[in-house]
């Protein structure tokens, strides 16, 4: 049997950060006690001038970060996204968001990835808090090869973004040179029985569901929306329409993430029947990662059941001559 390999995307971070400092100086890092969980152990090294260790203190981590933005830098400001979104959300909605500076948000560790450590740890509701602040581009990439292309993407960008990485590692599924746009989805497998939307560590899983329910006679669309806010909304509607249903799969809360986003679209420009998979509300338990996904309902085989239920219900609604 041919094992897939994993990688962690935090690698494929650090290496293009520091790519990107070689080429420009004003690329900088910002962290909170945080150089080993963000990768930076040899950022620190290259250019230990050019880190700022803030210590355990979120809220100063992001008022410094728009500190130097504000003189022209440009920071990326990494630490684990519990802690990163949660204590200094109002300066991430006031000193980034209002104030529009060109701060890079990098929360580490995202979703359930703390696994052992628990609730205080897990980051489920970092889209919810994030996506209600105008102007912050929020991403969640599936695999190393889009980490890249999203962090040369974040660094070019002039405004803010919160990039949201995890350490559970996933398969590759981009091709190298894969071109990352804000805003845009990509489908990464097509079908037209229904739609399966996911991003970062679910759309691994939502393919290879695709997959199962292909050998069952469903055809389903698979589509990576990385980007959070702006959402893709021509992409959602053309799902809507073209498969009929669609189903969500996030490493976050059903209610205020990717699953409500795309929600927002459906209920007014393409009904459709939807379901949202994701986590309940309810503290999680204390468990690895994967055991918490695959308790959810996010496994492969849960997605494949999730999306078979979709099925019956698109097909149902059919029957009695909706859409």
């Amino acid at each position: 049997m041919t094992m897939t390999t994993l990688h962690d995307c935090r690698d494929a971070f650090s290496e293009t950060l520091q790519q990107l400092a070689e080429e420009r100086e004003e690329i900088v890092a910002v962290c909170n006690d945080s150089v080993g969980s963000s990768k930076l152990t040899g950022f620190k090294k290259r250019w230990p001038e050019r880190l700022v260790n803030v210590g355990i203190a979120e809220q100063n981590l992001v008022g410094a970060g728009a500190g130097l933005a504000n003189g022209g830098l440009v920071p990326f400001v990494c630490g684990a996204a519990c802690f990163l979104t949660g204590r200094a959300l109002e300066q991430i909605k006031v000193d980034v968001g209002y104030s529009h500076t060109n701060v890079k948000l990098v929360g580490i560790s995202s979703g359930m990835a703390y696994g052992e450590l628990g609730p205080t740890h897990h980051s489920t509701e970092d889209f919810a808090w994030v996506r209600v602040i105008p102007g912050i581009t929020i991403i969640a990439p599936a695999d190393p090869v889009e980490t890249r292309a999203a962090v040369r993407w974040a660094a070019d960008h002039d405004g803010p973004v919160f990039l949201r990485l995890s350490r559970v590692g996933v398969p590759d599924i981009f091709e190298p040179g894969h071109e990352f746009k804000a805003g845009r989805a990509d489908m990464v497998r097509d079908g037209r029985d229904l739609t399966i939307v996911a991003n970062g560590t679910l759309t691994s899983r939502a393919l290879d569901a695709a997959a199962r329910l292909a050998a069952d006679g469903v055809e389903a669309r698979v589509l990576n929306m990385a980007t959070v806010s702006p959402i893709d909304e021509e992409a959602i509607v053309s799902a809507a329409r073209e498969s009929g249903a669609i189903l969500t799969c996030e490493e976050h809360s059903v209610h205020g993430g990717l699953g409500s986003a795309i929600a927002e679209v459906v209920v007014q420009r393409a009904p459709v029947p939807m379901h949202i998979l994701g986590v309940p509300p309810a503290f999680s338990p204390t468990g690895s990662a994967n055991f918490l996904l695959d308790e959810y309902g996010m496994s492969p085989a849960g997605i494949q059941e999730a999306a078979v239920e979709l099925a019956s219900r698109k097909d149902s609604r059919l029957a009695v001559g909706g859409r």
